[in-house]
């Protein structure tokens, strides 16, 4: 079992970006997917941090970008989840499991999709091959999560748009078998309607 000191010190030293130290402790030994209590690894910590030189830095070494945290998190979910598109962009480039679930089953396009992250939805969508239609475990794909989960106002429009236009299926329904139209007349979107009934919803 490692030092408890060292690895505090090298916790530590991630959350503060610091390269040289976070370095040094991997070359003296420490894995450099150690855990924490969180079982966090230091690539997450830093991420969380915003401390994306030492990101890049851990991910070069071959830190594993993708191991999830105790609430699912891992770089490229926590970047989608807080609106963070240099870390997206960064952990996309070090190749990224796209297909890892939070902790409600989606894909990292749901948070983007459902908190009204606009420039962050059309880059995924663009650059990457996510899955737009992925149904998490509540049974709503992103279109749904975008349609219900907001204030039906131009933020959501345009991000329905964003998602009709790269292939949403407007006719997955929701686990009671209700069509994203039909949800968006119910809670009064009537230019959301107007967009899934044009796509064909």
């Amino acid at each position: 079992m490692p030092d408890p000191d060292v690895l505090d010190r090298f916790f530590t030293a991630a959350a503060e970006g610091d390269v040289a130290t976070v370095e040094a402790l991997i070359e003296g030994g420490v894995d450099i997917d150690v855990t924490n209590r969180q079982r966090r690894t230091a690539v997450l910590v830093a991420a969380m941090n915003q401390q994306y030189e030492l990101v890049g830095r851990l991910a070069e070494l071959g830190a594993d970008i993708d191991r999830q945290d105790e609430t699912r998190f891992n770089p490229f979910l926590y970047g989608c989840i807080q609106d963070d598109a240099r870390l997206v962009r960064m952990m996309v480039r070090a190749g990224a499991d796209l297909d890892r679930l939070t902790r409600f089953g989606g894909v990292g396009l749901h948070p983007a999709a459902e908190k009204g992250y606009v420039e962050l939805v059309r880059e995924l969508l663009e650059t990457t091959d996510v899955n737009v239609n992925h149904t998490n475990w509540v049974g709503w794909t992103p279109l749904l999560e975008a349609v219900i989960l907001r204030d039906g106002g131009p933020v959501q429009q345009e991000i329905v748009k964003l998602l009709l236009e790269h292939g949403a299926n407007p006719n997955m329904t929701d686990k009671y078998g209700k069509t994203p139209r039909e949800l968006a007349l119910e809670l009064g979107f009537g230019e959301i309607a107007e967009l899934l009934a044009a796509a064909g919803g």
